[in-house]
């Protein structure tokens, strides 16, 4: 998933709205809202004409939502206002204590996405980095075992995701309409469950972070290495072919052959041109300035490079899976020289690693609510995550397949499987370079969704100061460098945050508030306590795992 890696920014919520404006029009040019969803004053209201008044039926409407909201909370039912008194979406504004009002316009139908538009925008949404560690995965699981997690994983996340969607839909007396699951989880656990949940999207999102600093510095050193050395012949390298000890760890030294460049210029290169010790600090003085821009809505316009680099892997994995053929031997439980057992105790390490790839949770009711048939959009996840999970089993499957042993053995596979292709692969140098320009456009809309969160939060405010906006991004930043320098292994790291955020945001915070809302209702039984019950345990499981794999 691109909750993470395809990034949006949407209004979630009445005090979003007002921020938003607020932030369009400058400090101190908005107060606080009033009573929602109408509120005038008897001043000038700025449509067209900018002369244009108050008329006396505004006016009235106005007196008469005020006296309502004094009767009771919006939350009690029975004394709230009745349609007729509610305006119509057109006729509503927000007013500006300058003499100012702006129209909040009504919903266009046909602004609603089809299906087919809603479908692979989850799909599109969900794709990122975690498709490069799915091959990894597998080989950690076993290829038999592999297949039946993720297949198993897969519908586990969809479920946890279709409670997520109706979530909302079950809270009566409230208009949820503009609710996101954070919102649900403040409605059921209060304090508790907004911080929380703005803990584990932090998670998430500085996770996500971190493993595009990794990938960047990667994909950086790897264009330079195709430009300055173009002589490497293998098809298929094995970059640190000493992972099993009982296999020759000279293997690997045939496929490569001396670049005929002079050894001390080649020292020279190496010394400044590292992918641990120089790389990761060059891309600070890119990537540093564009965090701390006030808006990431002109990076926004570069996502569709997203979806081009995902068809262009799944491209390169075809080509490369007809190129190599098929390299497979099935050993159900012992480790051979060249191949891996079906079955491995290492599996939670792919277990983590999928609950990130299918996680779209945080985001999902605002995908849905562009859905132009709202009825079909259980249907719509269906298929979508169907997608999901045929796009990773294709790339997963076939890159394990391919991988030639012999001559090398399966347990090379990198949690980047693009690390298998050497730096001069003109293919593999096209999927790195397109991939590199989509991480340097997200990077920077992912920083600002953890700005927008965490200072929305703690000071109330999104852009506080530029020294406050600086200093956070400097820790980003600093988490992103040291793991580049210190543990490059994307799989762990894709592991470790997806099992951390899965456990609150897909198993927790959904199977209780399931069973809340069911008890409520009064319909909760004890097959689906104690289905949603295992959830929870399924999730504390997957955390507790990934520090004994």
């Amino acid at each position: 998933m691109q909750l993470l890696f395809n990034s949006f920014v949407c209004v979630t919520n009445k005090t979003d709205l007002y921020s938003t404006i607020g932030s369009s029009m400058g400090p101190g040019q908005l107060s606080s809202p009033g009573p929602w969803p109408f509120h005038v004053e008897p001043r000038n209201i700025v449509d067209d004409d900018p002369q244009e008044r108050v008329s006396a039926e505004a006016a009235i409407l106005n007196s008469r939502l005020h006296y309502y909201s004094r009767l009771t909370g919006s939350s009690d039912r029975l004394l709230s206002p009745p349609n007729h008194v509610i305006p119509r979406p057109e006729e509503i504004y927000i007013y500006s204590p300058l003499g100012t009002a702006f129209k909040v316009t009504g919903s266009d139908p046909s602004s609603k996405n089809p299906s087919i538009i809603t479908i692979f925008a989850i799909w599109n949404t969900m794709m990122g980095t975690s498709i490069l560690s799915i091959p990894w995965g597998i080989k950690q699981a076993g290829f038999t075992l592999g297949i039946l997690i993720l297949i198993f994983t897969g519908l586990l996340m969809v479920y946890c995701c279709y409670i997520v969607l109706k979530s909302s839909k079950a809270i009566p007396y409230v208009d949820t309409s503009d609710w996101e699951f954070p919102d649900v989880c403040r409605y059921y656990f209060g304090k508790f469950g907004q911080w929380s949940s703005l803990v584990f999207s932090m998670v998430s999102l500085i996770g996500a972070m971190v493993v595009y600093w990794v990938l960047m510095s990667n994909f950086l050193y790897n264009t330079g290495q195709f430009i300055y050395n173009l002589l490497i012949c293998s098809p298929v390298i094995c970059p640190y072919p000493n992972t099993d000890p009982g296999v020759n760890n000279t293997i690997s030294t045939v496929y490569f052959i001396n670049s005929g460049n002079d050894t001390s210029d080649v020292s020279s290169f190496e010394h400044w041109w590292s992918k641990t010790n120089t790389i990761p600090f060059y891309l600070i003085i890119l990537l540093l300035p564009l965090l701390c821009f006030r808006s990431a809505s002109f990076f926004a316009r570069f996502t569709f490079l997203g979806t081009i680099s995902v068809i262009y892997l799944i491209v390169l994995v075809s080509v490369k899976a007809f190129r190599l053929g098929f390299h497979l031997e099935f050993h159900w439980f012992d480790t051979t020289e060249f191949f891996v057992p079906e079955f491995r105790l290492l599996f939670p390490q792919l277990t983590g690693v999928l609950t990130l790839a299918f996680f779209i949770h945080n985001c999902i009711i605002t995908l849905m609510k562009s859905n132009k048939n709202q009825d079909n959009n259980v249907r719509d996840l269906s298929i979508a995550y169907l997608l999901v999970g045929l796009t990773y089993l294709y790339v997963g499957v076939l890159i394990f397949a391919a991988f030639p042993s012999p001559p090398l053995f399966k347990d090379c596979i990198e949690p980047n499987f693009l690390d298998n292709f050497p730096s001069s692969d003109v293919m593999v140098f096209v999927a790195r370079t397109f991939l590199l320009f989509q991480m340097i456009t997200v990077y920077p809309l992912l920083g600002y969704l953890v700005r927008v969160q965490m200072m929305g939060q703690i000071f109330g405010n999104h852009y506080p100061s530029f020294f406050h906006v600086l200093a956070l991004n400097i820790l980003i930043v600093g988490a992103g460098v040291l793991m580049a320098k210190f543990y490059p292994n994307i799989g762990s790291i894709i592991r470790f945050s997806g099992a951390t955020c899965g456990l609150a945001l897909v198993f927790v915070f959904p199977a209780l508030v399931h069973m809340i809302s069911l008890k409520r209702q009064g319909v909760l039984r004890w097959p689906s306590a104690l289905f949603h019950s295992f959830l929870i345990l399924l999730g504390l499981a997957n955390l507790l795992a990934q520090f004994f794999m």
